[in-house]
């Protein structure tokens, strides 16, 4: 795990028609699977010479959520449906109606039994992992916000001792949850993550689009966009709040300089927390590595695209990233430090030597 950000380099850029809105790595290899703007799922292995995607056809939507289980490969998509599909022969397993309205993500415990997902219904649902069995139904969140706009539920987490949920909305609403019961154990806002425009377009735009918990589980990073002047455009600086959730405070807010602009759309944790990433974008894209401990940026640049999802290898020196008409293989190996040349021997030893 010999990591240094700052020597991020592009070691492959794949052009793809449309957007790649989610993707999930098989373990220990470059195959991705990966949920497009055209309904599809495609499986990529980005270790070939020639890539040649296979395609993986049944959402009636745009696919908005992806997670590699130990025998499946699951999506979700805007139409509500969660499919279940083979990895190897591509065929669907099952296909079940998750939710009401626009499914907008799906992730997976860390011990792999779980799988929770939250869509524009307001709910946010629990399912085995493997069976597709409903465990249960979360709901807390507004349907309406306070100026009477309707709200989202953006995007959700597992705490890595797979006891907790987190789930966070449009109007920058953060909830966490008991896994086990369902109770509420908590609740956060990161009003700085929202802006509503009360006079010329009574609109409300941002919300919290990414959040992730800390290797540790003590802390919640979620991402957004700061405040903006025009609702039409993602003109602020990216964002990203990090909570310690249980004291329910901000430890963290970080915009950088205000040069890189657009939503931080997914949050990536080195597993160690050495230093957490955030990306996403406005018409292009960015990137942003932080340092917790030190409370700064480490590097921060613009990416070859707006970027949706993130994915890391096991070394955690490789990231994977997709989002508009594309996906990007970056590499953040740590240079080696030259070794240094053996000392002489000493002229005495020399001569005693001959």
């Amino acid at each position: 795990m010999a990591t240094d950000p700052t020597k991020i380099k592009v070691v492959k850029e794949i052009t793809r028609p449309g957007i790649l809105f989610r993707i999930a790595r098989m373990p220990n290899s470059g195959r991705l699977f990966a949920g497009s703007s055209d309904y599809k799922v495609y499986d990529l292995d980005t270790a070939a010479e020639e890539i040649e995607p296979v395609e993986m056809v049944g959402h009636k939507s745009y696919v908005m959520g992806l997670v590699k289980t130990d025998a499946h490969v699951v999506s979700a998509g805007y139409e509500g449906q969660l499919i279940w599909w083979n990895p190897e022969n591509h065929e669907q397993v099952r296909a079940i109606e998750g939710h009401e309205r626009w499914i907008r993500n799906l992730t997976q415990s860390p011990d792999g039994g779980s799988l929770v997902s939250v869509a524009d219904d307001m709910s946010c649902k629990v399912w085995n992992a493997e069976s597709g069995e409903l465990i249960r139904t979360l709901n807390g969140h507004d349907a309406v916000t306070e100026h009477n706009m309707r709200n989202m539920l953006y995007c959700c987490a597992v705490s890595p001792n797979n006891e907790f949920i987190a789930t966070a909305d449009r109007f920058c609403t953060v909830v966490v949850w008991n896994m086990n019961t369902g109770k509420e154990v908590a609740r956060m806002r990161a009003e700085e993550l929202y802006t509503w425009d009360p006079k010329q377009r009574i609109h409300a735009i941002g919300g919290i689009r990414s959040v992730t918990f800390s290797p540790d589980g003590n802390a919640l990073a979620v991402g957004g966009v700061g405040h903006i002047g025009n609702v039409d455009h993602l003109d602020a600086p990216a964002r990203m709040t990090v909570f310690d959730w249980q004291k329910q405070e901000k430890t963290h807010v970080f915009e950088g300089d205000g040069k890189f602009k657009g939503l931080t759309e997914q949050i990536l944790f080195h597993p160690e927390g050495k230093w957490v990433l955030g990306a996403g974008g406005d018409h292009g894209g960015i990137y942003t590595f932080y340092d917790l401990e030190k409370n700064e940026v480490i590097k921060q640049d613009k990416a070859p695209m707006h970027i949706h999802s993130l994915a890391m290898d096991e070394s955690c020196e490789t990231i994977y990233a997709a989002g508009h008409n594309k996906l990007v293989v970056w590499s953040i190996k740590a240079e080696k430090e030259a070794e240094q040349p053996a000392e002489e021997p000493a002229a005495e030893a020399e001569e005693e030597a001959s």
